[in-house]
């Protein structure tokens, strides 16, 4: 008995190590999605672009992220999980080297590109790596621990991005070797990619994708490492007869019921999800944080050191969210996250309504109102990070059936990625265009509709076996 009870405490040992591997793949997502923070001046004075350009040139790498999230769902069934994971990490390589040398806008949007393939590919192989070797009983937290590392990178890259600009000076001040700062922002992001490279090499292929391409030796071996001989041999046979109904490897138009020959309405619902994650606008926050606290009087130094405080209190929220979700569930912390953000979001936008435009065109707020927006912006931001950040990875990476995962997962990270790049494209024109009331104006009714989207339409996956799910 002891010895039954020591080898289970080193299965799952094994499982939270290989897990965290993988949450690397979340950690890069996040960095690479925040460094372009505290970049933006510095793209310009390099690249001498205007508003659209400057906000293609930040948005340019979402492009790459949805090309990424779809074809590495797909290619992840004919290839491996782990084998898109670590294709990702060669990306992430490239990209923080070539983003920072580049010369021109076109050069820099190709290198954001490719790294846009690797975030794109992480996040969604992450979330369903864990997925596929945790048990239902502390699945949503390892996967919540995904959402951490996301924000752990976003956290790392404004920290990183403070001090840098902090010893230089300014962001477009030359730093080490004669570049400047925000060049350096980018390179600093090398030396965790590599190591992202370096542990992918020892961790194991999805238990669920072996079994999926027929491998079933392979399979047992890999579920008798996460679980024990006999759960191992029996989780086995419930995978293989979770997709004894279709005989054949998983495709595309899985996604399309057999018996009404309509897409299924979990595609849809993961859709929703996906979409409604970044409709509420969180992006504009994590990618022009820094912009948007100048442009209501902070300094750059105290922009950036926002920054740093708002992802300090996003692990803050999400180390909380992973202590509920097995609890109280998925579908809870979502609707209630969607209440928070649109009164938060609310109160934001209601803020930066007050605010008048002085001779230099900066937004002044009356009184006490730049103390609100600040408040309401990090309340929202922890909020979100309670709810829609990590619970929205932890459905899409486990509420598919096993032989649509691949493919779920690819038209959800599509279009989450899709909705991404629209609102952090349109954030820099919707500034000039209807001002920060107006734009903020737009997220808080996202938020308040995707109250009445999960109550409605989200089912709850908490507790279930991925064999279990149905679509």
């Amino acid at each position: 008995m002891e010895h039954a009870a020591m080898r289970s405490d080193e299965n799952t040992r094994f499982i939270i190590l290989i897990s965290l591997v993988a949450t690397i793949g979340g950690f890069l997502f996040g960095f690479d999605s925040g460094v372009i923070n505290g970049t933006v001046d510095g793209l310009k004075a390099a690249f001498g672009s205007d508003a659209a350009v400057t906000g293609f040139n930040v948005a340019s790498m979402l492009l790459g992220c949805a090309v990424g999230a779809w074809f590495a769902g797909t290619l992840a069934d004919r290839y491996g999980r782990r084998t898109m994971l670590l294709w990702s990490a060669v990306f992430f390589l490239v990209s923080a080297w070539g983003s920072g040398i580049a010369t021109s806008s076109i050069e820099f949007v190709v290198y954001r590109v490719i790294g846009g393939f690797a975030v794109g590919a992480a996040s969604v192989m992450s979330p369903a790596y864990i997925s596929e070797v945790s048990p239902a009983r502390y699945r949503g937290r390892l996967a919540t621990v995904q959402q951490i590392a996301i924000i752990s990178g976003l956290f790392a890259a404004f920290l990183s991005n403070y001090v840098l600009a902090k010893f230089a000076s300014s962001s477009l001040a030359p730093l080490w070797l004669g570049f400047e700062a925000w060049r350096w922002m980018f390179w600093v992001e090398i030396l965790p990619a590599a190591l992202f490279l370096a542990a992918l090499l020892f961790i194991p292929e999805s238990p669920r994708y072996l079994a999926a391409k027929g491998r079933q030796e392979q399979a047992l071996s890999v579920l008798t490492r996460l679980y024990g001989a006999a759960t191992g041999a029996s989780k086995l046979t419930e995978i293989q007869a979770s997709l004894a109904a279709d005989h054949h490897a998983p495709r595309l138009s899985d996604l399309i019921s057999k018996s009404t020959g309509k897409i299924r309405p979990i595609v849809w619902v993961g859709i929703g999800l996906a979409a409604f994650q970044q409709l509420v606008g969180i992006n504009v926050v994590f990618y022009y944080g820094a912009v948007l606290w100048q442009a209501v009087g902070f300094s750059e130094n105290d922009a950036l050191l926002i920054n740093v405080i708002s992802g300090a209190l996003s692990i803050g929220a999400c180390i909380v969210s992973m202590f509920l979700v097995d609890r109280i569930g998925r579908k809870p912390l979502l609707w209630t996250g969607s209440a928070g953000m649109a009164v938060t979001l609310g109160l934001v936008a209601w803020a930066f309504a007050t605010g008048r435009l002085d001779a230099a065109g900066t937004l002044q707020l009356p009184g006490n109102m730049g103390v609100l927006a600040l408040v309401a912006a990090n309340a929202y931001v922890v909020f979100f990070n309670l709810s829609w950040g990590p619970v929205m990875w932890v459905m899409l990476g486990e509420m598919f059936p096993n032989q649509i995962r691949g493919s779920g997962l690819a038209v959800a990270g599509l279009a989450q990625w899709g909705a991404n790049f629209l609102i952090t494209w349109t954030f820099p024109m919707l500034l000039t265009g209807i001002g920060l009331a107006g734009a903020y104006g737009l997220y808080t009714l996202a938020a308040a509709i995707s109250v009445v989207f999960v109550l409605k339409y989200v089912h709850e996956t908490k507790g279930r076996e991925l064999e279990q799910m149905q679509g």
